[in-house]
């Protein structure tokens, strides 16, 4: 079997590992419906996705008549509660995801999540799907500290301490993920697929896959 020069593949969970996007989008609109605000489909809440559930709602808020800060706190637990009751309704990894982690488990490699979805929340998810035992560490948008999720490189550094350091790459679909990568140093790939704010090409990624299938040669190339 083929051998990697990473140690460890950090991957980002919304819009990579997971297409969480009915479930995030169902959490907006209770969200909106309770303030009496127009729904939202799902295509129009993944751009929204990536920088944590208060800057989803807030974009959601601005798409359907803006609010302010208070309104928003108000809004934003509504949100919570309802995701947290209903978290795995609709989500599922990404075609090919499981097969490419076990490949890449099986090739020695360390695998981790950082998310900036609350840590509770990415854990919940990863039990209900049964994933959580394939990662080395965990780390949510709130494990490191207020404004300390991406695109901060402070949960990438952690992730590779966690993991017992050396080579790391990571995936993601966002700016966030991106940015967050380069600042610790390590090569960042994007995926095609996910919820992008804006198109693939601008991230500034070292690679990009249109699936899952693609990150194994991927990552050798790299």
């Amino acid at each position: 079997m083929a051998h990697l020069r990473f140690d460890i593949i950090g991957l980002d969970l919304d819009g990579t590992l997971l297409d969480t996007s009915g479930d995030l989008a169902a959490a907006v609109n209770h969200a909106l419906a309770s303030a009496g605000r127009p729904l939202l489909t799902v295509e129009q809440v993944k751009p929204m996705i990536g920088g944590g559930a208060r800057h989803m709602l807030a974009q959601g808020m601005a798409a359907t008549g803006g609010c302010d800060d208070a309104e928003l706190d108000v809004l934003h637990r509504r949100l919570l509660d309802y995701y947290e009751a209903n978290i795995s309704r609709l989500t599922q990894p990404y075609p090919h995801a499981l097969d490419t982690l076990d490949r890449l488990a099986a090739m020695g490699v360390k695998l981790a999540i950082v998310t900036n979805k609350l840590e509770r929340f990415a854990r919940a998810v990863l039990g209900d799907l049964r994933l959580t035992d394939r990662f080395g560490c965990i780390i949510g948008g709130d494990t490191m500290g207020p404004g300390n999720g991406k695109p901060s490189r402070m949960p990438i550094d952690a992730m590779i301490e966690r993991c017992g350091g050396g080579t790391a790459a990571f995936v993601g679909d966002s700016i966030f993920d991106v940015a967050a990568a380069h600042a610790a140093g390590i090569p960042a790939v994007a995926c095609r697929f996910g919820f992008l704010m804006q198109p693939v090409e601008e991230l500034g990624a070292d690679a990009i896959i249109d699936g899952f299938d693609q990150l194994i040669p991927t990552l050798e190339r790299l």
